[in-house]
């Protein structure tokens, strides 16, 4: 449960916190009593802090009543310093054009990935992923190409847990998976099908900087185009490596 349990001791911020963090991309607009319940604050202190979150237009409410992120703390997450989205940003749009296919970044952000940029067209296949949405490492392409890069300690906590499995395709058993991502190590790619969405499927390329995968470039394509997948692994690649170029140029320079 977000934002922990019930406890008269905590501070005003601590509260306020709570009940900013029971937003998430799965709950995006919440009553008072979700507030309540998500973030574990009585619906009295709920009640009085989120009026004042919505004079201070931190949290704005809908002609339902629920209430939903608002315009100031908009304005506030687009200050966040985010360079590497900056610098892959171009290359998204290219590896786009060239393909017509949804094309995403993502980041580790422990035991999930988190996706910091996305480009896509009308045309193409719907997907989950959106910016600033987390999902499970190991049923995305994105995931596995990061884990797959991550030390055998980490992969070793990793599959140790019990896997998610959003559908019957999910890889969930670790000796399995633990084979695969050893392939996905060695040939520098990952690919999945129907492992997160039933009707899609994806390609995957680390974005190595120093010897260190800093993020993962994927592309979705429909699942009953996935004998073409293969096509778009040399241009997703090759996309990745430019990203890793220009971020380490980036860096080099600060």
């Amino acid at each position: 449960m977000a934002g922990g349990s019930r406890d008269p001791g905590r501070s005003v911020t601590s509260r306020v916190l709570a009940i900013l963090g029971a937003f998430d991309t799965g709950h995006p607009r919440l009553t008072l009593t979700d507030i309540a319940r998500r973030s574990g604050l009585a619906l009295s202190t709920v009640h009085r802090l989120v009026a004042e979150l919505e004079d201070w237009q931190a949290l704005s409410r809908t002609p339902d009543g629920r209430f939903h992120v608002g315009l100031r703390l908009w304005e506030l997450g687009q200050l966040a310093a985010n360079r590497l989205q900056e610098v892959a940003h171009p290359w998204l749009q290219e590896l786009f054009a060239g393909t017509g296919e949804n094309v995403h970044l993502a980041i580790r952000d422990g035991l999930e990935v988190l996706y910091v940029d996305k480009v896509y067209g009308r045309r193409a296949v719907p997907i989950l992923s959106r910016t600033g949405s987390r999902l499970p490492m190991h049923p995305t392409g994105v995931g596995k190409a990061l884990l797959a890069s991550e030390a055998d300690w980490f992969i070793t906590s990793y599959l140790s847990r019990t896997l998610e499995r959003p559908t019957p395709h999910t890889i969930t058993e670790p000796g399995r998976l633990a084979r695969e991502l050893r392939q996905v190590h060695a040939r520098g790619y990952a690919t999945t099908h129907e492992e997160m969405t039933l009707g899609s499927c994806s390609a995957a390329a680390p974005v190595v900087v120093d010897g260190r995968a800093v993020a993962a470039l994927g592309i979705v394509v429909s699942s009953h185009r996935v004998r073409e997948l293969h096509r778009l692994v040399d241009p997703l690649m090759a996309v990745a490596a430019q990203i890793s170029h220009a971020y380490k140029a980036e860096i080099v320079r600060d």
